[in-house]
């Protein structure tokens, strides 16, 4: 009888239809094709597929998810998603901490004179929430198809993310970057065996730096990449494929994104679209206000004037998750809220560079302008719909080109 009901258990699992009993999570019937599905998508064979509802479950346990909160869908070809019970219209990350009253974690950095300094960051919880939300779809297949590259990639993002919760370097206003001398030369670190801490040292020395925001952008993921791999997982040989594709055509910090992100400017090269980024993937499609902590989002500036000025073309904006986005100048008290970020570009436009110098400029923004703002450009807004992603690193495979 014992060997009979493990049987049965294990064919529900296999299909499935376990997941209720075993996991707590409610089943649905895969309500569109699995292409369109929202949320975490694993697309793997029978062997892999079996043990993730209950990895799932313990994952959320441990967490702290309630597991109500997520569906699960198994599709005809035998795709497993995971996604939040909530309206398919409903494809807002931003309000999530806060609808579901979720806490910051604390972790602690290396600071200056080997010291270690605690940050408010992040919950594991929010990010993994954000990818189960309706308005983007993250698949997970092959090597990757299982919890432990889930739960790595989550523990990634946040690694990103606590590095960018309190910056203050400088905004170099039209001149030449500033770098420390110690460590860099111009963007290129001065020995090359010591990137580790060239990076460390851009966030320990931070007034000794003057970058755009774009640089800061690639440092931000640089620095927190490599550092995740090197001190908090202590994996040796992902720390040196990270170096390994830093230093792969000899600029670390150059094509730390495909190419594809800048598709949409005038002198793009189309030969160049299939170029990958070392660190970093691209996703398209994204709803307007889905973001996943330690997301990398683009706000284009529209205006033909303003966006000639140096600097200003536009705003690389880092998700911190908790409504906010990454402040690398420390202008806003170490953050800005999404409508915060959307009027700081727009007002460009009116001349307002400085929210204090040129406060007389500023013209007021009424809720449905933030509305339109939302959208992409094509649409009358400013926000492009592609998200830049931390790879899978050692779990896809190495690209073509490469």
């Amino acid at each position: 009888m014992k060997q009979l009901a493990a049987a049965i258990v294990a064919t529900l699992i296999a299909t499935g239809l376990a997941c209720a009993n075993e996991g707590g999570m409610a089943n649905a019937p895969p309500p569109r094709p699995r292409e369109a599905a929202d949320g975490l998508l694993f697309d793997c064979p029978e062997p892999q597929r079996s043990a993730l509802p209950i990895a799932m479950a313990a994952y959320l346990r441990e967490l702290g998810i309630d597991r109500s909160l997520v569906v699960q869908t198994q599709y005809p070809d035998g795709a497993l998603s995971f996604r939040l019970d909530t309206a398919p219209s409903d494809t807002d990350t931003l309000t999530l901490a806060q609808r579901l009253h979720l806490q910051d974690e604390r972790v602690g950095l290396p600071g200056s004179r080997r010291g270690t300094r605690l940050v408010r960051t992040v919950s594991r919880q929010e990010i993994l929430l954000a990818l189960m939300q309706h308005g983007r779809q993250t698949r997970l297949s092959g090597a990757a198809c299982d919890l432990v590259a889930l739960r790595e990639h989550v523990a990634l993002r946040q690694n990103v993310v606590s590095w960018v919760e309190e910056l203050d370097w400088t905004w170099p206003e039209g001149q030449r970057a500033r770098w420390n001398p110690s460590h860099w030369t111009q963007g290129m670190p001065t020995q090359p065996d010591r990137l580790d801490e060239a990076l460390l040292d851009a966030f320990v020395h931070q007034n000794r730096y003057a970058i755009g925001c774009y640089t800061a952008a690639k440092l931000s993921y640089a620095h927190g990449i490599l550092d995740f791999y090197r001190r908090i997982r202590k994996e040796p040989a992902k720390a040196g494929l990270i170096r390994d594709r830093l230093w792969r055509d000899g600029n670390p910090l150059a094509e730390i994104e495909p190419a594809a992100a800048w598709d949409f400017e005038p002198e793009f090269e189309p030969a160049n679209r299939e170029q990958p980024g070392k660190l970093l993937g691209i996703e398209r499609g994204v709803a307007p206000r889905n973001f996943v902590p330690g997301d990398w989002a683009y706000l284009l500036n529209t205006d033909p004037v303003s966006s000639r000025k140096t600097g200003y073309e536009g705003s690389n904006a880092i998700y911190l998750g908790r409504g906010r986005f990454a402040d690398f100048y420390d202008d806003h008290k170490h953050g800005y809220s999404y409508r915060e970020k959307l009027d700081e570009v727009y007002q460009w436009r009116h001349g307002v560079f400085s929210r204090s110098r040129d406060a007389a400029l500023i013209k007021p923004l009424a809720a449905a302008d933030y509305e339109r703002l939302s959208a992409t450009p094509e649409q009358g807004g400013l926000l492009l719909d592609i998200r830049l992603t931390p790879l899978l690193f050692g779990l896809q495979p190495q690209p073509a080109q490469w």
